[in-house]
């Protein structure tokens, strides 16, 4: 059976394996934790800018992190960030290569 979390942004159900956990360090500060390895409580995210956006609209870095106030969450952003813009970038070299193979 495939272990299965909700994220917070969203509070959608989805396979662990598709969703981006994040965690509380010491100095206030959430961290995206792409591998699921860091120590202490974490949470679950859609890997999407939205996502995030939802979470912090609706304060639920604050709940699902049990944290006493607002964290700063601007790290995931800029983590999500780039990994759009690398995704982009993924989408774009395929579709050359594809207009190449095209061509020929």
């Amino acid at each position: 059976m495939v272990p299965v979390r909700t994220c917070i942004g969203s509070r959608r159900r989805a396979p662990r394996s598709s969703l981006l956990r994040v965690v509380a360090q010491s100095d206030g500060r959430v961290v995206a934790d792409p591998k699921a390895v860091m120590p202490g409580r974490g949470a679950w995210l859609t890997p999407t800018v939205e996502a995030h956006d939802q979470a912090v609209k609706r304060r639920a870095y604050r709940r699902a992190l049990r944290l006493d106030h607002e964290p700063d969450t601007s790290a995931v952003r800029d983590y999500l960030e780039a990994l759009c813009a690398a995704e982009q970038a993924r989408h774009q070299d395929t579709t050359e290569q594809a207009e190449r193979l095209m061509d020929n």
